[in-house]
């Protein structure tokens, strides 16, 4: 498959589009024009440093050198969706890295190894977009959904600690609260995948077809994947929340305040 180089030059062509959003910002006084300078640049810089970093892996293609960059990037989404979420990271760290380690492996090897049926489950070429298109859908979802399960239970104290008082185990009284959680972090991918192909064509395929493969091709592609996807946003979710419940609740079931961090 061959695609289109795009030139320095060009790709500088592709930086001024940004005039049109820096003064909409300038002209209303939206103060977002530093962190919008900043998000640029550190995309930039960032994405410089993978392009060089993944095409050293691509080349080596070592098996644990793709899985210690694949656990690198769990730990760093780890981190992000704990700064998205207000919590404390000394407390939920561990278990909610667990659980993205699990909701991402799960559908990663069953797309590469069972689906795609590769030889080596963890080939870069394959593994790493894999595991990042998953990873990053998971992120997403996780602080939404973790960040709504917690500020819940701080604001909704009082139905929480009345179905206590009736004698209800705590994985019964966080239930509701776990279930709105879950809606609110699940609702935009559902919507996703029922506006697909309609509304926009999604990364993958889009990606696949710019490489030159068939469209349908590129749409077995993008259904495998947005099947993984799915899967993986709904148990990593699921277990983030079980897991992260055992250092965020009392010996009585109350809920530890000092898991926020203000």
């Amino acid at each position: 498959m061959n695609i289109q180089e795009i030139a320095p030059w060009q790709l500088a062509l592709g930086y001024m589009l940004l005039a049109f959003p820096l003064i909409i910002l300038l002209w209303y006084r939206i103060p977002l024009l530093g962190q919008t300078a900043l998000a640029v640049v550190r995309m930039t810089v960032q994405l410089v440093f993978v392009g060089v970093y993944l095409h050293v892996i691509f080349d080596y293609n070592n098996t644990w050198l793709n899985i210690a960059w694949l656990l690198a990037m769990i730990g760093v989404a780890d981190a992000s969706i704990l700064r998205g979420c207000g919590l404390r990271l000394t407390k939920f760290v561990l278990p909610l890295f667990a659980a993205l380690l699990v909701g991402t492996a799960i559908p990663l090897l069953f797309f590469v190894g069972l689906i795609l049926s590769r030889p080596n489950l963890m080939d870069a070429q394959y593994a790493i977009p894999i595991g990042g298109m998953i990873l990053g859908n998971c992120l997403r979802a996780d602080i939404v959904g973790i960040k709504s399960f917690y500020q819940s239970l701080r604001t909704g104290e009082k139905p929480f600690l009345h179905a206590l008082s009736q004698g209800a185990a705590l994985h019964e009284a966080v239930r509701p609260f776990l279930r709105d959680a879950f809606m609110a972090a699940m609702t935009p991918t559902v919507a996703s995948m029922a506006t697909i192909g309609l509304v926009a064509l999604p990364g993958m395929m889009t990606g696949v077809i710019l490489g030159g493969a068939d469209p349908v091709i590129a749409i077995k592609y993008q259904i495998a994947i947005m099947i993984a996807i799915f899967s993986g946003t709904a148990i990593t979710l699921v277990v983030a929340i079980r897991a992260t419940m055992t250092t965020s609740f009392t010996d009585y079931g109350i809920l530890d305040k000092t898991v926020f961090k203000n």
